[in-house]
């Protein structure tokens, strides 16, 4: 496999971006693709770990990994040999009804590396929203309750189950109502918007009374399947709860014949220092749905549940789950988290790059905010740190310097930037992006 050369001092800007050739792919992209929310009109060519070069030959600093895809950066030389080796013997056959060892190797590897000692059993799919869709079916297949639990903030998927779980963005949701019934959202213990008159330490405790009271009042316990949550919320904006709300909820489900379903799309693979965020929290879910990191960028997808939730023959099933090309790409990923020691150096770069972003903060009037675990970490705008106000155009003007300059950042939740690098990007990298994060934040600030 030949590797892209990546020049000594990066990012390096030889056109400006986005550059004739961007542009052209920019305006056909517009034309001929269903429009969606694109960020910064980068246009790529190729990649290596947290580098890559777009078709008009700048190269930029990746700290957005595809929202939490490429942990390992792009094009890890084991994850190529590993999906090359296995598309060179077969693309696919039907593992819905045949058999190949490459499902059954990657289904015991993920039941060793999740948390919790029961039995467990895994069902393949091929991304986050269908992850979440056949943990949905589980929950009612396995209970006979039809209502849920999730949170404002969330962000489950864009298919009409998960979307009901949704309360992230309204533009998600609009035109598209009726949603699947029986989704009650509540408050995410936010520890830096907390509600009037509640701290930070009590804010878990405020979130657990409140659906207490609505299982006294409106939401019959004993009707509720399942509660969906993010252990760190994605697009709702990188929010860490306090350290003992997982607990209490945990109890809360249990008390109640409630599952409880942890949606590690983005938070997983090595993203917090943990293969799994909810780990930091010592709880273990009866459901772990997974995706994102899990391949290095091939789509596949994953629940991992209690061996007793299993469903009946023919109930749920996908013709392309556990594909053996996008099976092998999962298992390399691991293995190489798991040889490379990237929870620890991910956690090593993550702690660097918060100390890093605090001293920036301490400059900077605009971010109020950063905050995370490991190496998933949101900078967060506002217009007064007294007030704590959403900030998006700022952000956005930090977006667009810092693509200009070669940087290419991703917004998160109202007014926030992800800081997701790849967990093993060189540290020469790692501080170039930071380096450009600074001086956007500067000249906006100019502007201002």
């Amino acid at each position: 496999m030949e590797i892209m050369k990546i020049p000594d001092k990066v990012p390096q800007i030889v056109v400006e971006p986005p550059g004739p050739v961007a542009s052209k792919i920019v305006k056909e992209d517009r034309e001929y693709l269903s429009p969606l929310t694109k960020v910064s009109p980068v246009a790529i060519k190729r990649g290596h770990g947290a580098i890559i070069e777009d078709v008009d030959g700048n190269y930029m600093v990746d700290f957005t990994t595809g929202i939490g895809v490429t942990n390992l950066g792009h094009t890890h030389p084991a994850v190529v040999k590993a999906v090359q080796e296995q598309a060179a013997r077969f693309f696919h056959f039907a593992g819905t009804d045949y058999y190949y060892e490459m499902q059954v190797e990657l289904a015991k590897k993920l039941t060793y590396i999740t948390p919790g000692n029961y039995e467990k059993k895994v069902y393949l799919s091929n991304s986050g929203t269908e992850s979440v869709e056949a943990a949905i079916k589980m929950a009612k297949y396995n209970t006979n309750r039809h209502r849920f639990i999730s949170f404002i903030g969330a962000f489950h998927g864009r298919t009409m189950g998960s979307l009901a779980l949704c309360a992230s963005k309204d533009i998600q949701k609009r035109h598209f109502f009726p949603f699947m019934p029986g989704v009650n959202h509540f408050p995410f213990p936010d520890t830096y918007r907390t509600p009037p008159g509640i701290n930070a330490k009590d804010v878990g405790g405020y979130v657990i009374d409140m659906i207490k009271d609505a299982f006294d009042s409106y939401l019959p316990a004993d009707d509720v399947g399942a509660i969906f949550v993010e252990p760190i919320q994605g697009e709702g904006g990188y929010r860490v709860p306090p350290s003992d709300f997982y607990t209490s909820l945990k109890r809360l489900t249990e008390e109640n014949g409630i599952l409880f379903v942890a949606d590690e799309v983005q938070s997983g693979f090595g993203r917090t220092g943990k293969m799994f965020a909810i780990e930091h929290f010592n709880v273990v879910p009866d459901i772990i749905a997974m995706a994102k990191g899990m391949g290095s960028g091939l789509p596949i997808g994953a629940i991992v549940y209690r061996k007793d939730l299993d469903f009946g023959p023919g109930t749920h099933s996908s013709t392309y789950a556990g594909n053996p090309v996008a099976a092998a790409s999962s298992l390399a990923t691991i293995d190489v988290i798991e040889k490379e020691n990237l929870l620890e150096e991910g956690t090593r770069k993550g702690d660097y790059t918060r100390k890093r972003l605090m001293e920036i903060m301490g400059e900077c009037d605009f971010l109020g905010d950063v905050r995370g675990l490991g190496f998933m970490l949101v900078a967060d705008f506002v217009k007064s740190k007294e007030k704590k106000d959403y900030n998006p155009e700022f952000r956005d003007m930090v977006i667009e310097k810092a693509y200009k300059k070669g940087l290419i950042l991703l917004s998160c939740g109202k007014s926030g930037i992800r800081i997701i690098p790849p967990l093993n990007i060189p540290m020469e990298h790692l501080d170039a992006g930071i380096d450009v994060f600074e001086k956007a934040i500067k000249e906006a600030q100019k502007e201002i």
